[in-house]
């Protein structure tokens, strides 16, 4: 779909906006401009959880509904609807409201280009304007494409055969009406039976792929803000992606989070429209100060002249004319809707929905944000976290990794669903907001426990010793293991242990242990510039 977005070139300056309509069998209606149009955007099924959304190559599906009025004679006629998305999955697409229902349907695959625009040319005549380098007039004359557009333009003209773009002066073709089956923009059409005829409104409902969209949230904490109870912030976005080459103004627009379970093959099924691009090359190739592009002709001057070095290699062959997969600036942009208007959360089965409460336009090839959580008193937890485990070996003191943790409830400041996306975390600072770490967080339900991980820490550390290692020859023997911790902090922190994975050691020697995350683990509190020691014993649960 990405050779859609070429920029015809002065070749096609004139005259093939005036091409007359290829005759039919039948009447053919076009409808009206979409009126009332929804997208809903949902995410790339195949996206494995906390892997971040490709902008460049968006691999996710909308739901695209249209509005449109339309007026059809008596009798049977092709109904077109022109400027559909050109990811549009034709086998998906619904049209309601017709009286005589749909009789079948179709997707036009030509797409207007300039070399779609020759290629339907060859063989016929075209007029091509030429600048007298001398007078500056300009000369208009007969000509006969006879080539097609896949290496340059050979033109039969009264004087002999010429190649388009060659002389070094201004050319320009003009084509006197447009070939059969080319289109400026996507259509779809359905044949469908009015016994009266009439004026109707309809709606086309269809699937298009190249959409995607993710969340990214933002989460600041007060300065200083070291100890157990961290209130903090959090402002979060959802960014939507349409990598089509058609924009929908004026839409209500909504994504989906949740596991979607797809069958089909969206990326397959779709089958845009093909506008291939121009390539022009002039004779003769190369120059005499880079030398021939060709082996042979340097293989004689090597032979030739022993001992002098070959001229370097010739630049590469000039890219085809089309745009490449990176975007440019404009397609970069990121549209951001006020920051008052936030997107209200809805049930959708086992999904969540996220609706933008007024229209906004889902802009060709961009990318667009919208506010959809602001929370500025969220009550959370400052949690340390290390890891001795019954295979560590005696070791140096190792930092632990920060965590902010906090119950998805509205009592505690919260209370909403978070889909899968980047976090990136502030800390409040008399030189303004510092950047301190970043997480991937995957999708929490309300009533979770959500989880970021914030970094590590070089205030707080731990030396994990086994100060009687396990012996593989006595299992049912006792292992003995220490762990110091240190607290650099001017205030107390809680840190979490993991000891052991659970269902496969026994730990003994420690009141008040639990199971997280399949592992077994200790919670305490290690004073402001303090250090605190545990000792616990540990030894396989199955033992053979």
């Amino acid at each position: 779909m990405r050779l859609l977005r070429h920029a015809l070139i002065p070749l096609l300056a004139a005259g093939w906006l005036a091409a007359p309509a290829a005759a039919q069998d039948r009447v053919q209606v076009t409808a009206g401009e979409p009126g009332d149009i929804a997208v809903t955007v949902y995410r790339d099924p195949a996206r494995g959880e906390g892997d971040a959304m490709d902008r460049e190559w968006p691999q996710g599906f909308a739901m695209i509904t249209e509005t449109r009025q339309v007026t059809l004679p008596p009798g049977r006629s092709q109904l077109r609807f022109v400027g559909v998305a050109e990811g549009m999955v034709a086998v998906t697409a619904i049209v309601t409201g017709l009286p005589g229902g749909t009789i079948e349907q179709n997707q036009d695959a030509n797409l207007l280009s300039p070399a779609s625009l020759v290629d339907g040319t060859l063989g016929n005549r075209v007029r091509i304007t030429r600048t007298n380098p001398a007078t500056g007039e300009q000369v208009a004359s007969s000509a006969i494409i006879r080539t097609q557009a896949n290496g340059g333009i050979v033109l039969q003209m009264d004087e002999g055969f010429e190649a388009v773009r060659c002389s070094g002066v201004p050319e320009k073709l003009v084509f006197d009406q447009l070939p059969q089956g080319l289109v400026p923009q996507p259509v779809f059409s359905v044949d469908t039976m009015s016994p009266e005829g009439g004026t109707y409104t309809v709606q086309l409902t269809y699937l298009a792929w190249g959409f995607d969209w993710e969340a990214s949230y933002v989460l600041t904490v007060p300065e200083g803000g070291q100890g157990s109870e961290l209130p903090f912030k959090l402002l979060s976005w959802l960014t939507i992606v349409n990598d089509n080459g058609q924009s929908f103004p004026d839409a209500q627009l909504m994504a989906v989070a949740g596991t979607l379970n797809v069958e089909s093959d969206y990326e397959d099924l779709a089958e845009p429209p093909t506008a291939p691009p121009l390539q022009l090359t002039c004779y003769p190739i190369g120059n005499t100060a880079a030398g021939s592009p060709y082996a042979q002709y340097d293989r004689r001057y090597r032979a030739g002249y022993a001992g002098v070095p070959p001229p370097p290699p010739p630049p590469p062959p000039p890219a085809p004319a089309m745009i490449p997969v990176a975007r440019n600036a404009a397609d970069n942009e990121v549209i951001v809707t006020g920051a008052k208007m936030v997107a209200s959360e809805e049930d959708l089965g086992d999904l969540k929905l996220y609706r933008v409460p007024e229209p906004v336009t889902v802009a060709a090839q961009s990318s667009k944000q919208v506010l959809f959580l602001d929370k500025d008193a969220v009550s959370g937890t400052l949690m340390y976290q290390l890891d001795c485990l019954p295979e560590d070996d005696s070791r140096g003191f190792t930092f632990a990794d920060r965590r902010i943790e906090v119950e998805n409830v509205e009592r505690l400041g919260l209370g909403a669903s978070l889909p899968d996306g980047e976090v990136l975390i502030y800390e409040s600072t008399s030189y303004g907001d510092l950047l301190v770490g970043s997480d991937r967080v995957r999708d929490y339900a309300t009533g979770q426990d959500v989880e970021i991980l914030a970094g590590s820490s070089t205030q707080v550390s731990g030396q994990c010793t086994a100060t009687r290692p396990h012996d593989h020859r006595k299992p049912k023997k006792w292992a003995k293991k220490r762990l110091t911790l240190r607290n650099a902090n001017p205030q107390p922190v809680r840190v979490r242990v993991q000891l052991a994975w659970s269902g496969q050691w026994d730990v003994r020697g420690l009141r008040g242990t639990r199971v997280k995350d399949g592992f077994i683990v200790y919670e305490l509190d290690v004073p402001a510039n303090g250090t605190r020691t545990l000792d616990w014993r540990t030894r396989p649960s199955v033992i053979d």
